[in-house]
């Protein structure tokens, strides 16, 4: 443990980082109709409407359903489901509409409406938040580790909108909730354990425990990470003494265990008992039959296109990232960064080889390698280190890069159809260049083409112009 206290975060540059984060991803839409989304939406509508968590009415709208008994129902952990619930019973009573008040029809534009309506409101009221809540705490933790403001700002802009964390913070899929949740704990482990006094605080183990466990409840798959970050604080424990050490992982424990007790509530109601999850009701995917719901061994040639192939290679949609490794490398040769920097490696790899196990490891329509995403916080903390010294500049301009592609990706879809070789020049960069993107003023306001991504340029490049001119400032102060 250290005696002295970490770096923190200046409080005027963590606050505009979140208004960033927040804004870029609240302001851009995703598909209402994208199968995974919808399932996920359609069950929170039967739960807000009817107090019934059957998708019946919708299940023609989506190819993602589970089958039990004579009804369908959700196919994912019900995490999204139950967080979207309360908040489209308080849409439906704003607006005074409701979904069985329109045709279950795709092509039906009250039902179009509603259904965007309800997204917009769940992404930009919970998901939004959470990534830009993230991206605060992984500057902290940057500027913890190296004393630069700079490097954590680098680092925190890198993970929210130079990767496709940005995109799929526009939709209710898993993967930017669960990618936030996992950096939230993170911090609150290293931060609960970096310095003496930050032991006795409860605070930090119960926001671990509780981000892991919420992790958990909205997917499965969150255990694997969750494992090894459970590991890493047992070795960053180990000179507790034993009372102390069981006080610690107690409190985290139940607080995770409150965040995953809905899970067992809605099963029960869904399916009639705590211990039957909709994976296993899986209708349409035969896959999902092999091995253990889908997983087999790893598979070299399908990790090489999840990093490097022009259909889903990370490069192409986060070239920020291929100096993450570099990075990373030096958190592990300075010792007091060791272990984070071989924790990060670890559940980077970890993430890897789940997906390239994965029968469908290409996860149908989807902007880059959507399964890696929870991966993403824990390489950009490699960045940190590399902000000085001759990686500065590559760093600038692969992070430039970063930001431009994922704000064409954000702002037109992030889930490329699965009939592209190449999603960014097939169906990204075309559908910018048409003016063809989902803003708020798009969408719901009724501005034309290009009017609301220059909205949004307007509002957000001076506020970043601002959080580089106030980084600036602090570091030479």
């Amino acid at each position: 443990m250290n005696a002295a206290p970490r770096p923190r975060a200046p409080h005027g540059i963590a606050l505009g980082l979140f208004v960033l984060v927040w804004f870029s991803c609240a302001w851009f839409g995703s598909d209402e109709f994208n199968p995974n989304t919808s399932t996920r939406l359609f069950a929170a509508i039967g739960l807000a409407e009817r107090h019934d968590p059957a998708i019946d009415r919708y299940a023609a709208l989506t190819i993602d359903k589970a089958r039990f008994g004579d009804h369908l129902y959700l196919d994912k952990a019900p995490g999204m489901t139950l967080i979207a619930t309360p908040l489209v019973w308080a849409t439906d009573a704003a607006t005074g509409d409701r979904a069985d008040a329109h045709p279950a029809d795709l092509y039906d534009p009250g039902l179009t409406h509603y259904m965007a309506l309800r997204l917009r409101v769940v992404t930009s009221l919970f998901v939004a938040p959470l990534t830009a809540f993230a991206a605060v705490l992984l500057l902290d933790l940057a500027i913890g580790i190296t004393g630069s403001v700079a490097a954590g700002l680098a680092a925190a802009l890198g993970y929210a909108l130079g990767t496709p964390v940005w995109g799929w913070s526009t939709t209710m899929l898993e993967h930017a909730p669960v990618s936030a949740l996992l950096l939230i704990a993170f911090w609150a482990i290293w931060r609960g354990t970096a310095d003496a006094r930050d032991l006795a605080r409860a605070r930090y183990p119960l926001i671990a425990g509780g981000a892991l466990g919420l992790a958990g409840l909205i997917e499965l798959q969150a255990a694997l990470p969750a494992a090894l970050l459970l590991l890493w604080m047992l070795w960053r424990t180990r000179d507790l003494s034993g009372p102390r050490r069981l006080r610690l992982f107690a409190l985290g424990a139940a607080a995770a265990l409150i965040a995953l007790l809905p899970m067992a509530l809605y099963d029960r109601a869904a399916f009639g008992t705590p211990f039957h999850i909709g994976y296993q009701g899986v209708v349409g995917f035969s896959g999902m039959s092999q091995g253990f719901f889908g997983l087999g061994v790893p598979r070299f040639d399908v990790a090489i296109a999840l990093l490097a192939g022009l259909r889903r290679g990370l490069i192409w949609v986060a070239p920020v990232l291929l100096l993450a490794p570099f990075g990373i490398a030096r958190l592990i040769a300075a010792r007091e960064t060791r272990d984070l920097g071989w924790l990060a490696a670890a559940l980077a790899l970890v993430m890897l080889l789940y997906n390239a196990a994965y029968v469908y490891w290409d996860g149908g329509d989807s902007t880059g390698p959507r399964h890696l995403v929870p991966a993403f916080g824990f390489l950009a903390l490699g960045l940190a280190p590399l902000w000085r010294g001759r990686w500065r500049r590559p760093l600038v301009v692969l992070l430039g890069l970063s930001l431009a592609i994922n704000g064409a990706v954000a702002a037109t879809t992030i889930t490329a159809r699965d009939v592209y070789a190449f999603p960014l020049t097939d169906q990204v960069i075309p559908a910018l260049l048409a003016g063809k993107v989902r803003t708020i003023a798009n969408q719901f306001w009724g501005w034309p083409g290009w009017a609301g991504m220059m909205l949004y340029l307007v509002v957000a490049l001076p506020l970043l112009g601002w959080l580089v001119r106030r980084t600036r400032e602090t570091a030479d102060a």
